[in-house]
Protein backbone atom coordinates (compact mmCIF):
# COMPACT_ATOMS: atom_id res chain seq x y z
CA UNK A 1 0.00 0.00 0.00
CA UNK A 2 0.65 3.73 -0.43
CA UNK A 3 0.20 5.38 2.72
CA UNK A 4 0.02 9.20 2.92
CA UNK A 5 0.18 10.59 6.86
CA UNK A 6 -0.15 14.76 7.22
CA UNK A 7 0.92 16.06 10.48
CA UNK A 8 1.56 19.14 12.13
CA UNK A 9 4.38 17.78 13.61
CA UNK A 10 7.22 14.70 12.72
CA UNK A 11 10.31 14.13 14.60
CA UNK A 12 13.49 14.97 13.98
CA UNK A 13 11.69 17.36 11.61
CA UNK A 14 9.88 19.57 14.41
CA UNK A 15 8.16 18.04 17.49
CA UNK A 16 6.51 19.91 20.15
CA UNK A 17 5.21 16.85 22.21
CA UNK A 18 3.93 13.24 21.66
CA UNK A 19 2.28 13.35 18.14
CA UNK A 20 5.91 14.26 16.47
CA UNK A 21 7.61 11.00 17.99
CA UNK A 22 4.75 8.82 16.58
CA UNK A 23 4.57 10.46 13.05
CA UNK A 24 8.29 10.09 13.21
CA UNK A 25 8.24 6.52 13.81
CA UNK A 26 5.30 4.86 12.18
CA UNK A 27 5.68 5.31 8.77
CA UNK A 28 9.77 3.51 8.98
CA UNK A 29 7.55 0.66 11.00
CA UNK A 30 4.82 0.55 7.85
CA UNK A 31 8.20 0.92 5.59
CA UNK A 32 9.72 -1.83 6.85
CA UNK A 33 7.19 -3.96 6.78
CA UNK A 34 7.31 -3.24 2.93
CA UNK A 35 4.74 -0.21 2.12
CA UNK A 36 5.01 2.77 0.74
CA UNK A 37 4.92 5.23 3.66
CA UNK A 38 5.17 9.49 3.11
CA UNK A 39 4.73 12.18 5.59
CA UNK A 40 3.60 15.76 4.41
CA UNK A 41 4.43 18.35 6.92
CA UNK A 42 4.90 22.31 6.82
CA UNK A 43 7.46 24.01 5.77
CA UNK A 44 8.36 25.56 9.16
CA UNK A 45 12.20 27.13 9.23
CA UNK A 46 13.62 24.82 11.83
CA UNK A 47 16.86 23.63 12.00
CA UNK A 48 16.57 20.25 9.98
CA UNK A 49 15.47 22.06 6.79
CA UNK A 50 18.70 23.92 6.50
CA UNK A 51 20.66 20.71 7.13
CA UNK A 52 19.39 18.22 4.72
CA UNK A 53 19.27 18.34 0.98
CA UNK A 54 15.51 19.30 -1.29
CA UNK A 55 14.21 19.15 -4.05
CA UNK A 56 11.22 20.75 -5.39
CA UNK A 57 8.38 17.81 -6.46
CA UNK A 58 5.91 20.58 -7.15
CA UNK A 59 4.60 24.35 -7.72
CA UNK A 60 0.79 25.25 -7.48
CA UNK A 61 -1.31 27.98 -6.70
CA UNK A 62 -4.79 27.96 -4.94
CA UNK A 63 -6.97 30.13 -2.59
CA UNK A 64 -8.30 30.70 1.05
CA UNK A 65 -11.54 32.46 -0.28
CA UNK A 66 -10.94 35.24 -2.57
CA UNK A 67 -7.35 35.18 -1.52
CA UNK A 68 -4.92 33.36 -3.98
CA UNK A 69 -1.39 32.06 -3.07
CA UNK A 70 1.67 30.04 -4.37
CA UNK A 71 2.71 26.88 -2.29
CA UNK A 72 5.50 24.96 -3.41
CA UNK A 73 5.84 21.43 -2.30
CA UNK A 74 9.73 20.33 -1.56
CA UNK A 75 11.63 16.45 -0.82
CA UNK A 76 14.24 15.22 1.34
CA UNK A 77 16.70 13.72 -0.64
CA UNK A 78 18.38 11.21 0.72
CA UNK A 79 15.21 9.60 2.50
CA UNK A 80 17.41 9.45 5.57
CA UNK A 81 13.88 9.30 8.15
CA UNK A 82 12.88 5.83 6.19
CA UNK A 83 10.53 6.90 4.31
CA UNK A 84 9.49 10.14 1.88
CA UNK A 85 9.40 13.04 3.34
CA UNK A 86 7.58 16.16 1.78
CA UNK A 87 6.87 20.11 3.09
CA UNK A 88 4.76 22.32 1.87
CA UNK A 89 5.59 25.72 1.69
CA UNK A 90 3.43 28.94 1.68
CA UNK A 91 4.87 32.60 2.04
CA UNK A 92 3.46 34.57 4.87
CA UNK A 93 1.93 31.54 6.66
CA UNK A 94 4.40 28.47 7.09
CA UNK A 95 7.57 30.25 6.85
CA UNK A 96 8.28 30.46 10.63
CA UNK A 97 10.57 28.70 13.23
CA UNK A 98 7.64 27.69 15.57
CA UNK A 99 4.70 25.09 14.82
CA UNK A 100 2.14 26.83 16.80
CA UNK A 101 0.84 29.84 18.81
CA UNK A 102 0.54 32.18 16.21
CA UNK A 103 -2.60 34.39 16.22
CA UNK A 104 -3.06 33.28 12.34
CA UNK A 105 -2.57 29.32 13.04
CA UNK A 106 -6.36 28.90 11.63
CA UNK A 107 -5.28 30.27 8.45
CA UNK A 108 -1.75 28.70 8.71
CA UNK A 109 -3.07 24.71 8.83
CA UNK A 110 -6.67 25.58 7.16
CA UNK A 111 -3.67 27.07 4.06
CA UNK A 112 -2.15 23.74 4.70
CA UNK A 113 -4.72 21.42 4.07
CA UNK A 114 -5.63 22.94 1.34
CA UNK A 115 -2.28 22.85 -0.59
CA UNK A 116 -2.41 18.94 0.38
CA UNK A 117 -5.15 18.00 -1.32
CA UNK A 118 -4.91 20.70 -4.44
CA UNK A 119 -1.57 18.96 -4.84
CA UNK A 120 -3.25 15.19 -4.60
CA UNK A 121 -5.80 16.04 -6.75
CA UNK A 122 -3.08 16.79 -9.81
CA UNK A 123 -1.38 13.22 -9.12
CA UNK A 124 -1.46 11.13 -11.65
CA UNK A 125 -2.31 8.17 -9.50
CA UNK A 126 -4.08 7.97 -6.28
CA UNK A 127 -3.00 6.89 -2.83
CA UNK A 128 -4.31 3.71 -1.00
CA UNK A 129 -4.75 5.88 2.28
CA UNK A 130 -4.04 9.07 3.42
CA UNK A 131 -3.68 9.30 7.29
CA UNK A 132 -4.26 12.45 9.08
CA UNK A 133 -3.38 12.94 12.23
CA UNK A 134 -5.14 15.83 15.24
CA UNK A 135 -7.51 18.78 14.36
CA UNK A 136 -4.64 20.21 12.50
CA UNK A 137 -5.18 18.20 9.46
CA UNK A 138 -9.09 17.27 10.52
CA UNK A 139 -10.13 19.22 7.72
CA UNK A 140 -8.50 16.71 4.90
CA UNK A 141 -11.42 13.75 5.11
CA UNK A 142 -14.27 16.61 4.62
CA UNK A 143 -12.58 18.51 1.65
CA UNK A 144 -11.40 14.83 0.38
CA UNK A 145 -15.44 13.80 -0.07
CA UNK A 146 -17.11 17.17 -0.08
CA UNK A 147 -15.92 20.13 -1.74
CA UNK A 148 -17.06 20.67 -5.19
CA UNK A 149 -12.90 20.99 -6.06
CA UNK A 150 -11.80 18.23 -4.44
CA UNK A 151 -14.37 15.91 -4.40
CA UNK A 152 -13.14 13.22 -6.58
CA UNK A 153 -10.42 12.49 -4.28
CA UNK A 154 -13.61 10.83 -1.78
CA UNK A 155 -13.02 7.98 -3.01
CA UNK A 156 -9.56 7.22 -1.18
CA UNK A 157 -9.86 6.24 2.26
CA UNK A 158 -8.76 8.37 5.15
CA UNK A 159 -8.17 7.55 8.74
CA UNK A 160 -7.99 10.04 11.30
CA UNK A 161 -5.44 9.51 14.67
CA UNK A 162 -6.27 11.41 17.48
CA UNK A 163 -3.62 12.36 19.70
CA UNK A 164 -5.21 14.48 21.81
CA UNK A 165 -8.80 15.47 22.03
CA UNK A 166 -8.43 18.39 24.21
CA UNK A 167 -7.29 20.49 21.44
CA UNK A 168 -9.54 20.96 18.47
CA UNK A 169 -8.62 23.56 16.47
CA UNK A 170 -11.80 25.76 17.01
CA UNK A 171 -12.86 28.53 14.39
CA UNK A 172 -15.75 31.35 14.11
CA UNK A 173 -17.75 30.54 11.10
CA UNK A 174 -16.37 34.33 10.39
CA UNK A 175 -13.52 32.20 8.87
CA UNK A 176 -15.94 29.93 6.93
CA UNK A 177 -15.27 31.67 4.03
CA UNK A 178 -11.30 30.38 3.90
CA UNK A 179 -12.76 26.73 3.05
CA UNK A 180 -12.92 25.54 -0.44
CA UNK A 181 -16.45 25.38 -1.81
CA UNK A 182 -18.63 22.52 -0.57
CA UNK A 183 -21.92 21.30 -0.56
CA UNK A 184 -24.13 24.09 1.96
CA UNK A 185 -25.79 20.41 2.67
CA UNK A 186 -23.04 19.37 4.12
CA UNK A 187 -22.19 22.04 6.76
CA UNK A 188 -23.29 20.32 9.83
CA UNK A 189 -20.54 18.40 9.28
CA UNK A 190 -18.08 21.11 9.59
CA UNK A 191 -20.12 22.56 12.86
CA UNK A 192 -19.92 21.41 16.47
CA UNK A 193 -21.74 23.49 19.27
CA UNK A 194 -22.25 27.08 16.93
CA UNK A 195 -18.58 26.80 15.52
CA UNK A 196 -16.49 25.49 13.14
CA UNK A 197 -14.86 22.13 14.57
CA UNK A 198 -11.94 20.42 12.66
CA UNK A 199 -11.57 17.79 14.84
CA UNK A 200 -15.46 16.38 15.45
CA UNK A 201 -15.56 17.16 11.13
CA UNK A 202 -13.04 14.92 10.88
CA UNK A 203 -14.29 11.87 13.12
CA UNK A 204 -17.36 12.23 11.35
CA UNK A 205 -15.90 12.72 8.12
CA UNK A 206 -13.00 9.72 8.31
CA UNK A 207 -13.47 6.34 7.18
CA UNK A 208 -11.88 4.84 10.52
CA UNK A 209 -10.83 6.66 13.55
CA UNK A 210 -8.26 5.63 15.99
CA UNK A 211 -6.72 6.84 19.06
CA UNK A 212 -3.50 6.24 20.56
CA UNK A 213 -4.31 3.68 23.56
CA UNK A 214 -7.43 1.33 23.64
CA UNK A 215 -8.13 3.23 27.11
CA UNK A 216 -7.95 6.47 26.17
CA UNK A 217 -10.86 5.21 23.30
CA UNK A 218 -13.24 4.27 26.23
CA UNK A 219 -11.99 7.50 27.80
CA UNK A 220 -13.63 9.78 25.04
CA UNK A 221 -17.06 8.85 25.43
CA UNK A 222 -17.05 10.78 29.09
CA UNK A 223 -14.42 12.99 28.83
CA UNK A 224 -13.19 14.42 25.54
CA UNK A 225 -13.52 18.06 26.17
CA UNK A 226 -17.33 18.36 24.49
CA UNK A 227 -17.39 15.43 22.11
CA UNK A 228 -18.26 13.17 24.34
CA UNK A 229 -22.03 12.20 22.61
CA UNK A 230 -20.19 12.58 19.29
CA UNK A 231 -17.35 9.53 20.22
CA UNK A 232 -20.53 7.57 21.40
CA UNK A 233 -22.23 7.52 18.21
CA UNK A 234 -19.44 7.44 16.31
CA UNK A 235 -18.01 4.44 18.10
CA UNK A 236 -18.66 1.96 15.12
CA UNK A 237 -15.36 3.41 12.94
CA UNK A 238 -13.26 3.99 16.15
CA UNK A 239 -10.94 1.75 17.47
CA UNK A 240 -7.90 2.43 19.94
CA UNK A 241 -4.00 1.09 18.77
CA UNK A 242 -1.36 2.08 21.51
CA UNK A 243 1.57 3.47 20.37
CA UNK A 244 4.80 1.82 20.35
CA UNK A 245 8.18 3.64 20.86
CA UNK A 246 11.23 3.84 18.18
CA UNK A 247 13.22 0.78 19.70
CA UNK A 248 16.38 1.87 17.26
CA UNK A 249 16.56 5.54 19.10
CA UNK A 250 15.66 4.00 22.47
CA UNK A 251 17.82 1.60 23.37
CA UNK A 252 20.10 2.11 26.29
CA UNK A 253 22.62 -0.71 24.62
CA UNK A 254 23.53 1.60 21.76
CA UNK A 255 22.02 5.13 22.64
CA UNK A 256 24.21 7.96 21.27
CA UNK A 257 23.61 10.54 24.09
CA UNK A 258 24.78 7.99 26.52
CA UNK A 259 28.33 7.98 27.78
CA UNK A 260 28.36 4.27 28.32
CA UNK A 261 26.24 1.83 27.52
CA UNK A 262 24.33 -1.17 29.46
CA UNK A 263 20.93 -4.09 29.04
CA UNK A 264 19.47 -6.23 31.15
CA UNK A 265 21.98 -8.28 31.97
CA UNK A 266 23.99 -5.00 33.32
CA UNK A 267 21.09 -3.03 34.06
CA UNK A 268 22.14 -2.86 38.10
CA UNK A 269 26.14 -1.34 37.05
CA UNK A 270 24.53 0.65 34.13
CA UNK A 271 22.09 2.45 35.62
CA UNK A 272 24.42 3.07 38.95
CA UNK A 273 26.78 4.85 36.70
CA UNK A 274 24.82 6.76 35.37
CA UNK A 275 23.01 8.28 38.20
CA UNK A 276 26.34 8.62 39.60
CA UNK A 277 27.21 11.34 36.92
CA UNK A 278 24.00 12.96 36.91
CA UNK A 279 23.90 13.48 40.30
CA UNK A 280 27.18 14.86 39.90
CA UNK A 281 26.26 17.31 37.69
CA UNK A 282 23.10 18.53 39.87
CA UNK A 283 24.77 18.61 42.72
CA UNK A 284 22.46 15.58 44.17
CA UNK A 285 23.31 12.56 46.82
CA UNK A 286 23.65 9.14 44.26
CA UNK A 287 23.15 7.40 47.53
CA UNK A 288 19.43 8.21 47.73
CA UNK A 289 16.63 7.18 45.05
CA UNK A 290 16.15 9.82 42.44
CA UNK A 291 12.55 10.90 41.03
CA UNK A 292 12.25 12.44 37.85
CA UNK A 293 9.57 14.24 35.98
CA UNK A 294 10.43 14.61 32.52
CA UNK A 295 7.57 16.72 29.99
CA UNK A 296 5.47 19.53 29.45
CA UNK A 297 4.84 21.35 32.67
CA UNK A 298 0.89 22.20 32.58
CA UNK A 299 -2.34 21.11 33.75
CA UNK A 300 -2.89 18.15 31.66
CA UNK A 301 0.24 16.18 33.15
CA UNK A 302 -0.61 17.54 36.51
CA UNK A 303 2.93 19.94 36.78
CA UNK A 304 0.92 22.19 38.94
CA UNK A 305 0.95 19.70 41.64
CA UNK A 306 4.81 18.84 41.66
CA UNK A 307 5.76 21.70 44.02
CA UNK A 308 3.26 20.74 46.39
CA UNK A 309 4.37 17.25 45.92
CA UNK A 310 7.71 17.93 46.75
CA UNK A 311 7.13 20.11 49.80
CA UNK A 312 4.64 17.13 51.45
CA UNK A 313 7.29 14.69 50.71
CA UNK A 314 9.74 16.27 52.34
CA UNK A 315 7.65 17.46 55.63
CA UNK A 316 5.67 13.57 55.47
CA UNK A 317 8.15 11.51 54.28
CA UNK A 318 11.72 13.10 54.97
CA UNK A 319 14.75 13.73 52.99
CA UNK A 320 15.33 10.75 51.75
CA UNK A 321 14.64 10.96 47.86
CA UNK A 322 16.11 13.50 45.25
CA UNK A 323 13.74 14.76 42.76
CA UNK A 324 14.99 16.34 38.92
CA UNK A 325 12.49 18.35 37.14
CA UNK A 326 12.95 18.86 33.00
CA UNK A 327 10.18 20.32 31.66
CA UNK A 328 9.17 23.99 30.54
CA UNK A 329 5.82 25.32 29.94
CA UNK A 330 3.05 27.44 32.34
CA UNK A 331 5.26 30.31 33.56
CA UNK A 332 3.09 30.13 36.83
CA UNK A 333 4.88 26.71 37.61
CA UNK A 334 8.01 26.90 36.40
CA UNK A 335 8.23 30.21 39.01
CA UNK A 336 7.00 27.59 41.46
CA UNK A 337 9.63 25.23 41.29
CA UNK A 338 12.27 27.76 40.51
CA UNK A 339 11.06 28.83 44.06
CA UNK A 340 10.98 25.24 45.49
CA UNK A 341 14.67 24.80 44.31
CA UNK A 342 15.57 27.95 45.94
CA UNK A 343 13.63 27.11 49.24
CA UNK A 344 14.76 23.63 49.24
CA UNK A 345 18.31 23.89 48.45
CA UNK A 346 19.80 20.16 47.91
CA UNK A 347 17.70 17.09 46.95
CA UNK A 348 15.46 18.90 44.27
CA UNK A 349 16.83 20.44 41.09
CA UNK A 350 14.57 22.40 38.19
CA UNK A 351 16.15 22.49 34.85
CA UNK A 352 13.83 24.63 32.63
CA UNK A 353 13.51 24.24 29.11
CA UNK A 354 13.56 21.00 26.91
CA UNK A 355 17.34 19.33 26.20
CA UNK A 356 17.06 15.69 24.28
CA UNK A 357 20.79 13.97 25.87
CA UNK A 358 19.83 15.29 29.02
CA UNK A 359 16.31 13.63 28.86
CA UNK A 360 18.22 10.26 27.55
CA UNK A 361 20.49 10.83 30.53
CA UNK A 362 17.69 11.34 32.65
CA UNK A 363 15.77 8.14 31.55
CA UNK A 364 19.21 5.75 32.28
CA UNK A 365 20.27 7.65 35.78
CA UNK A 366 16.59 8.12 37.77
CA UNK A 367 15.19 5.09 39.83
CA UNK A 368 11.58 6.40 39.01
CA UNK A 369 9.64 8.38 36.97
CA UNK A 370 6.42 10.96 37.28
CA UNK A 371 3.77 10.73 35.30
CA UNK A 372 0.75 12.14 37.33
CA UNK A 373 -1.04 12.99 34.29
CA UNK A 374 -4.71 14.25 34.34
CA UNK A 375 -4.92 13.54 30.98
CA UNK A 376 -2.71 10.77 28.83
CA UNK A 377 -3.93 9.67 25.66
CA UNK A 378 -0.86 6.98 25.61
CA UNK A 379 2.43 8.38 26.81
CA UNK A 380 5.84 7.77 25.70
CA UNK A 381 7.78 8.71 28.56
CA UNK A 382 6.48 5.25 30.34
CA UNK A 383 7.85 3.76 27.62
CA UNK A 384 10.89 4.80 27.51
CA UNK A 385 11.53 4.81 31.09
CA UNK A 386 10.77 1.15 31.11
CA UNK A 387 13.42 0.21 28.10
CA UNK A 388 15.58 1.89 30.21
CA UNK A 389 15.35 -0.26 34.00
CA UNK A 390 13.86 3.16 35.26
CA UNK A 391 9.81 2.36 36.95
CA UNK A 392 7.45 4.53 35.99
CA UNK A 393 4.99 5.96 38.73
CA UNK A 394 1.66 6.77 37.07
CA UNK A 395 -1.75 7.90 37.53
CA UNK A 396 -4.45 5.07 36.44
CA UNK A 397 -5.96 7.03 33.21
CA UNK A 398 -5.36 6.41 29.43
CA UNK A 399 -2.43 4.55 27.98
CA UNK A 400 -0.91 4.85 31.39
CA UNK A 401 -3.45 2.00 32.45
CA UNK A 402 -2.92 -0.02 29.35
CA UNK A 403 1.36 -0.02 29.70
CA UNK A 404 1.55 0.18 33.10
CA UNK A 405 0.93 -2.34 36.37
CA UNK A 406 1.33 -1.92 39.70
CA UNK A 407 4.15 -4.19 41.28
CA UNK A 408 1.96 -5.12 44.06
CA UNK A 409 -0.44 -7.65 41.38
CA UNK A 410 0.55 -10.49 40.16
CA UNK A 411 3.91 -9.66 37.61
CA UNK A 412 3.47 -6.00 38.16
CA UNK A 413 6.31 -3.59 38.08
CA UNK A 414 5.41 -0.22 38.39
CA UNK A 415 3.58 2.34 40.73
CA UNK A 416 -0.15 2.98 39.91
CA UNK A 417 -2.38 5.49 41.65
CA UNK A 418 -5.83 6.21 41.41
CA UNK A 419 -6.37 10.64 41.68
CA UNK A 420 -4.12 13.64 40.34
CA UNK A 421 -3.55 15.04 44.28
CA UNK A 422 -1.22 15.64 45.89
CA UNK A 423 -2.03 13.82 48.77
CA UNK A 424 -2.35 10.35 45.94
CA UNK A 425 1.07 11.28 44.29
CA UNK A 426 2.72 11.42 47.77
CA UNK A 427 1.75 8.20 48.82
CA UNK A 428 2.56 6.69 45.62
CA UNK A 429 6.06 8.03 46.22
CA UNK A 430 6.05 6.27 49.40
CA UNK A 431 5.16 2.83 48.08
CA UNK A 432 8.01 4.09 45.27
CA UNK A 433 10.19 3.90 48.47
CA UNK A 434 9.28 1.02 49.93
CA UNK A 435 10.30 -0.48 46.39
CA UNK A 436 13.54 0.54 46.44
CA UNK A 437 14.24 -0.31 50.04
CA UNK A 438 13.98 -4.21 48.82
CA UNK A 439 16.96 -4.25 46.41
CA UNK A 440 16.61 -7.52 45.59
CA UNK A 441 13.11 -7.21 44.28
CA UNK A 442 14.16 -3.54 42.68
CA UNK A 443 16.83 -5.13 40.71
CA UNK A 444 14.57 -7.88 39.27
CA UNK A 445 11.99 -5.61 38.15
CA UNK A 446 14.63 -3.71 36.13
CA UNK A 447 15.77 -6.24 34.68
CA UNK A 448 12.49 -7.31 33.52
CA UNK A 449 11.07 -4.15 32.21
CA UNK A 450 13.80 -3.48 30.19
CA UNK A 451 13.03 -6.27 28.05
CA UNK A 452 9.28 -5.57 27.55
CA UNK A 453 8.52 -5.12 23.91
CA UNK A 454 6.62 -1.40 23.26
CA UNK A 455 8.65 -1.53 19.74
CA UNK A 456 6.03 0.06 16.83
CA UNK A 457 6.17 -3.33 15.26
CA UNK A 458 3.44 -4.62 16.72
CA UNK A 459 0.82 -1.51 16.55
CA UNK A 460 2.36 -0.88 12.74
CA UNK A 461 0.74 -4.44 12.03
CA UNK A 462 -2.34 -2.97 13.53
CA UNK A 463 -2.76 -0.23 11.55
CA UNK A 464 -2.03 -2.26 8.43
CA UNK A 465 -4.90 -4.76 9.44
CA UNK A 466 -7.12 -1.39 9.55
CA UNK A 467 -6.33 -0.25 6.46
CA UNK A 468 -7.23 -2.84 4.11
CA UNK A 469 -10.91 -3.24 5.94
CA UNK A 470 -11.73 0.48 4.57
Amino acid sequence: MEIIHVSAECYPVAKVGGLGDVVGALPKYQQQLGHTAKVVLPMYRTAFLYRHDWEVVHKGRTHLGNWWFDYTVIKERTNELGFDLYLIDIYGLLDREGVYGYSDDAERFTAFQVAFVDWVSQWRHRPDVVHVHDHHTGLIPFFMQYTYDYGHLKGIPTVLTIHNAQYQGWMGWDKGHLLPRYDAWKAGLLEWKGTINPLACAVRSAWKVTTVSPSYMAELKYNSNGLEALFEYEKGKCSGILNGIDAQVWDPATDTYLATHYDHTTVREGKAAHKKALCKRFQLDPSKPLFIFIGRLVGEKAADLLPAVVGDCFHYIGRSMNFLILGSGDPNVERHLAHVEDMVGKDFRFYKGYNEQLSHEMYAGADFLLMPSRVEPCGLNQMYALRYGTIPIVRNTGGLRDTVVDFEDWQGFGVRFNDASVGDITHAIYRALKLYGDPEQFGTIQERIMQIDHSWESSAHQYLTIYPAL
